[in-house]
């Protein structure tokens, strides 16, 4: 992975955990911004992890559904991350989340040519692919930011007396 595409899946990682952040900020204007930045930092880490791993998990789906696996792999170009920069402005919920789903479909769809002229399948088994591979990063995602909202609101037992 070339330093240019690491920056920005780090930047859309921020990006898209900005979008999902800040609505919450707004309200709650009582919040500290160095509290702010502790759950920006570390939410767009893991976001910059998620979409660095999307290539990986359609390409593994692609050589599952192969008989003759390819040798290679897929990886982002900077063409391909670049709309994922866009996340944070569609993510906001007054926006929508068909317009943040549509962001995501185009860039998946980018990423199935890549994948179908990478493995030689055509492009709408590619694009299953990474549509499969996209849908269980984000499933397993939500699944551990819910689980992470459950364990920090947990309330500290009473002291008995």
């Amino acid at each position: 992975m070339s330093s240019a595409v690491f920056v920005l899946l780090v930047l859309a990682g921020l990006s898209e955990a900005a979008g999902r952040i800040l609505p919450l900020v707004s309200r709650r204007p009582g919040m500290s911004r160095a509290f702010v930045a502790g759950l920006l930092l570390p939410g767009g880490l893991v976001e910059a992890a998620v979409f660095a791993l999307w290539p990986l998990t359609a390409w593994t789906l692609a050589r599952l559904v192969l008989s003759a696996p390819p040798q290679g792999g897929l990886a982002w170009t900077p063409d391909l991350v670049a709309p994922l920069l866009l996340a944070a402005v569609l993510a906001f919920p007054l926006l929508g989340p068909l317009l943040h789903l549509l962001l995501f479909m185009g860039v998946g769809a980018g990423l199935a040519g890549a994948l179908a002229a990478a493995t030689g399948v055509g492009w709408w088994s590619a694009a299953g692919c990474v549509a499969v591979s996209g849908v269980g990063l984000g499933v397993a995602v939500e699944a551990v930011r819910r689980l992470v909202v459950r364990i920090s609101a947990t309330e500290a037992p009473e002291p008995i007396a």
